[in-house]
């Protein structure tokens, strides 16, 4: 059966800042949808070239993998243009304050969760470590994962900042991500994408990296 949603991508540039330090990046946006209707997962840097991206479909959600700052900065903006609702983890409300104070999430994500979209369903799954909300959305029909900046194409999300823990991102992506079928395609949520499959086998040798 033919699926009518589509993958669109976008490279949003701004910064990164956390612990006291800025740090330039570019982000991957990813808006997944029709030609009717979409949601947007990490609304980073500039809602303009979002809203230019999304066109004339409606966005039905702001979709957060995690609350640093280079992933959402832009939510509160295309929110407020489109009525879209952000929805967000409930576990990085504290990342979320230190960039957002006076305005809050609208939703929740809870691992497990099915998110319907055009004629294709994405899956919540909580995938602390690099962040205590960081969650990757698995779009099966679609065969990929986005998964924010829990996996990169070489190897799993930075932990040596305040809110993330090395453990645990291991075993989210021991528990969580890794399982799923080889040729799942990882879509990050910065640089180049990768298969499931390309990165389980590297799985003891960043355990031994980390220590």
């Amino acid at each position: 059966m033919t699926v009518r949603a589509r993958i669109d991508h976008l490279v949003t540039s701004g910064t990164f800042a956390l612990d006291g330090g800025t740090w330039e990046v570019d982000n991957n946006v990813w808006i997944v949808g029709d030609d009717e209707e979409a949601v947007v997962i990490d609304a980073a840097h500039d809602a303009e070239a979002i809203l230019a991206a999304l066109g004339s479909r409606e966005l039905r959600a702001i979709l957060c993998t995690h609350a640093h700052n280079d992933h959402i900065d832009a939510a509160p903006a295309l929110s407020e243009a489109t009525g879209a609702p952000i929805l967000l983890h409930p576990a990085d409300l504290p990342l979320w304050k230190q960039t957002h104070p006076d305005r809050m999430p609208d939703g929740e994500l809870a691992d497990g969760e099915r998110l319907s979209i055009a004629d294709v369903s994405l899956e919540v799954l909580h995938t602390p470590g690099h962040a205590p909300g960081a969650v990757c959305l698995y779009a099966e029909a679609l065969g990929t994962l986005f998964t924010g900046d829990t996996l990169f194409a070489g190897g799993p999300g930075a932990t040596g900042r305040s809110f993330s823990d090395f453990p645990t991102i291991i075993d989210s992506l021991r528990e969580r991500v890794l399982v799923l079928p080889g040729e799942t395609v990882v879509r990050t949520g910065h640089g180049d994408a990768t298969t499931v499959g390309a990165e389980a086998p590297h799985l003891g040798e960043w355990v031994l990296r980390g220590h």
